[in-house]
């Protein structure tokens, strides 16, 4: 998690610490030590003067960070703490516990000022309105609940959902709460008076998830029903059951100016739908398996969508003519981005590999690669100099798109399959609650220039090199992590079966081969024509 200024990045890990690390010199400033369990979430302040952790150990921790000192133990909660948040204000802090409760804390004295009880499973996150003036907090007792900060009293326990509520998300202007649930509902919950406004029950299966339009106007719901359905948020009506899919629906996306819809199916398709009538306008066909993501260009004028077809599309929103089919990647895409600009896309694949196209051409324009496992997610920086990318690998890095290399990885103790730049461009948040705030730096003056990016990789099971298969590895050299030399050409494998294997390439060109163990713990065989040399293998 990135400070306010850029300048320092804030890390959580399972081995009890928050460090402190210095954007320019790479370098750690600072170890904060006093937890005695994992600490599973840290945020910076508005203002970046103070770091909020929270651990399974059952504190929340404040320390200065520019001293680096501790300077409050918020003590109350009696499990693991899963989150922790600062209000747009500074003034509180929020955290969200296996213990059932929210409690805020008031971050100048450190002193617990609300305890925010009323769940009945374990809350897994909270999350302020844009006035700070509300806290909703989601948990697995399938309810969403609103607390009012100032008195830090519950307003309304949003109780309706008969099954696990997916997701909550606060309006635009933060007066409306909707939330889509596995009980095949959308409700609209007001949350001046802690209400429910609706119950959008049109699905008649899960619903995946529900977005508010830019004017918060209306909502879109995606279902397990194959049906996109549109509901006024001033009446709570639906006002178009967007049916033509003929498997679920795994995304939809509202245009800039909410004129219209675009949704993603299993069934292959893009369907466009025009939001004042509520009719489908057009079916954009050409992937031959399942669409996973869509998204709009910042224009509106384009959209790409994403397919275990191994292609990433353009088409044409006002003809729903296919533009471009960029393709090159080596396996399924997860998802795809514009640039703030729109010339640009990104896109993320199963094949480890982050690709770069220029919207006008469709010729790919940038390869990243360095995850060694499948990527979910990639996004552009608000000044579009960046790409942020979410894997399986349990990483995120940042890119810089001149170069095309990596600038900083961020590693957390779980695969990461989301990513997302809020609108202030100041947050990027993951699905494992990494939560990384930045003013996006420029690289120059003197810092040292950016690692090349490496030229072997780790991929499902097999070493890759210059993205073609090389080298099999079975069961028990299945890499816990992975370590690639600055020549791209050594690689460092730390293995299940407690090994570390060092492989040395020999030649540019090589043809798979397999790797067989020996009869000691001391080298290997290699099955192929010898062009890879395995150094060592170290029994730990």
């Amino acid at each position: 998690m990135f400070s306010p200024d850029g300048k320092l990045v804030a890390s959580a890990s399972d081995d009890k610490t928050v460090r402190l690390w210095d954007i320019s010199t790479r370098n750690q400033c600072e170890v904060l030590e006093g937890h005695t369990g994992w600490v599973k979430s840290v945020v910076f302040s508005p203002d970046g003067k103070l770091v909020a952790s929270a651990s399974s150990d059952t504190t929340v921790r404040l320390w200065d960070a520019s001293t680096a000192k501790q300077c409050g133990v918020l003590e109350g909660h009696t499990e693991r703490v899963n989150f922790v948040v600062f209000s747009p204000d500074g003034n509180l802090v929020a955290s969200a516990c296996k213990d059932k409760t929210v409690r805020l804390w008031d971050t100048s004295t450190g002193k617990q000022c609300g305890v925010l009880e009323g769940h009945t499973d374990d809350v897994n996150s909270a999350v302020f309105s844009p006035d700070g003036k509300l806290v909703a907090s989601a948990s697995d007792d399938k309810t969403v609940r609103l607390w009012d900060t100032s008195t830090e009293k519950q307003c309304e326990v949003l109780e309706s959902h008969s099954d696990w509520v997916r997701s909550a998300v606060f309006s635009p202007d933060g007066k409306l709460v909707a939330s889509a649930s596995d009980d095949k509902t959308v409700r609209l919950w007001d949350t001046s008076m802690g209400k429910q406004c609706e119950v959008l029950a049109s699905h008649t299966g899960w619903v995946r998830l529900v977005v508010f339009s830019p004017d918060g106007k209306l909502v879109v719901s995606a279902s397990d029903d194959e049906t996109v359905r549109l509901w006024d948020t001033s009446t709570g009506k639906q006002c178009g059951a967007l049916g033509g899919h003929t498997s679920e629906v795994n995304s939809a996306e509202f245009s800039p100016d909410a004129k219209l819809v675009a949704s993603a199916s299993s069934d292959g398709t893009v369907r466009l739908w025009d939001t004042s009538t509520g009719r489908q306008c057009g079916v954009l066909e050409g992937h031959t398996e399942r669409v996973y993501f869509v998204v709009f260009s910042p224009d509106g004028k384009l959209v790409a969508s994403a397919s275990k077809d191994k292609t990433v599309r353009l088409w044409d929103t006002s003809t729903g003519n296919q533009c471009e089919v960029l393709e090159g990647h080596s396996d399924w895409v997860r998802s795809a981005a514009f640039s703030p600009d729109g010339k640009l896309a990104v896109s993320a694949s199963d094949d480890g590999t982050v690709r770069l196209w220029d919207t006008s051409t469709g010729k790919q324009c940038g390869l990243l690669y360095g995850h060694t496992n499948w990527v979910y997610s990639a996004v552009f920086s608000p000044d579009g100099k960046l790409v942020a990318s979410a894997s399986k690998d349990k990483t995120v890095r940042l890119w810089d798109i001149t170069t095309k290399t990596t600038i900083e990885i961020f590693e957390s103790g779980y695969g990461i399959s989301s990513i997302k730049f809020h609108k202030d461009g100041m947050h990027l948040h993951t699905s494992e609650g990494v939560l990384l705030k930045s003013r996006l730096h420029s690289r120059g003056g003197n810092q040292e220039p950016a690692q090349p990016t490496p030229f072997v990789h780790i991929a499902d099971q097999w070493v890759m090199y210059n993205m073609k298969k090389l080298l099999w590895l079975p069961a028990d050299y299945r890499p816990r992590c992975v370590d690639v030399d600055d020549t791209g050409k050594k690689l460092a494998i730390a293995t299940c079966s407690n090994r570390i294997i060092f492989i040395s390439i020999d030649s540019p060109i090589l043809p798979p081969a397999y790797l067989l163990p020996s009869s000691d713990s001391s080298g290997a065989v290699i099955a192929g024509q010898g062009f890879l040399t395995i150094v060592q293998r170290l029994k730990l």
